[in-house]
């Protein structure tokens, strides 16, 4: 098991998941109506199966190519902890439970959920020919607040598609900046990322115009959040947005071209504090 959770890097799931819970709990304020912990607890399950499936794929397909970079040759397939077809098998288990979860939460969410696993298994190839990739490893994040807010209304509202917009520019601005440490290896293997078109410098540029646009769009989804819905939501929930713009600010203040030792607390640290901040402070503005 504790190999397995190392494999998917169930850590990371601080990233996803508290945008998640805004998106359902939003869902559950305008309704009014009190918390269905059951349908809470399945949200949480197709969030666990679909990043599973996810980065264990993105693992597998990727073996090789890790085999031969020193900095993930100690992952666990090409270091051989795991087999790939054990890695495999937990991918098929992961997907079908993802699948089965959504069917258990309503039509809707069970219709679209194949094309949550084409979008987010899909991004593992990416790489291979575009320095997209970043955005679309965001896009499979930005998922998140809208299909938990579709696992309680069964409709799409502009409230929780501007939050998946936010984590899609997050993601990928901070997913620019991890692929620094890697620009060298991706060139001489022909694979794509915004370091490897633009080079360093200009790839933390455009890393900041990213994340300029995940805080324009951050406003605007928490401020149609208190007018769209027509429901009170607590001023609290600005604090939860200055904690994580700031946050979003000291990552590239630490990060320099010159100086890419601290990329790792820019990337992990900062981005897991700055999303739990703004989730359990968001959650807690609806029910104040």
């Amino acid at each position: 098991m504790k190999n397995y959770l190392s494999l998917v890097k169930f850590s990371h799931t601080i990233f996803a998941m508290p945008f998640a819970l805004t998106g359902f709990f939003l869902a559950v304020k305008e309704y009014d109506n009190g918390v269905n912990w059951r349908l809470f607890g399945l949200v949480v399950l197709c969030m666990v199966f679909a990043r599973s499936a996810a980065m264990a794929f993105n693992r597998w397909l990727d073996r090789d190519i890790d085999a031969g970079n020193p900095r993930t040759a100690i992952r666990e397939i090409p270091a051989g902890v795991i087999t790939p077809n054990a890695a495999l098998t937990f991918i098929i288990l992961n997907c079908v439970f993802f699948i089965a979860t959504t069917w258990l939460i309503n039509r809707l969410c069970f219709y679209l959920s194949p094309v949550a696993l084409l979008v987010i298994l899909g991004y593992s190839y990416t790489k291979r020919f575009t320095w997209l990739c970043h955005f679309v490893l965001g896009l499979g994040l930005a998922l998140a607040p809208v299909g938990a807010y579709l696992a309680v209304t069964g409709y799409f509202s502009w409230p929780p598609v501007l939050l998946g917009c936010t984590v899609l520019t997050w993601v990928a601005g901070f997913d620019i900046i991890y692929a620094l440490q890697d620009e060298s290896y991706d060139r001489s293997k022909n694979l794509h990322s915004v370091p490897v078109l633009l080079g360093t410098r200009n790839a933390l540029r455009l890393s900041e115009i990213v994340h300029l646009a995940t805080a324009g769009l951050l406003i605007l989804s928490v401020y149609l959040m208190q007018q769209h819905t027509g429901y009170h939501i607590h001023p609290l929930i600005w604090g939860g947005v200055t904690v994580f713009l700031g946050l979003l600010l000291y990552q590239h203040l630490i990060v320099k071209p010159n100086d890419l030792s601290r990329v790792n607390l820019a990337f992990f640290t900062t981005n897991g504090i700055a999303s739990l901040a703004f989730g359990v402070v968001a959650v807690t503005a609806f029910f104040i």
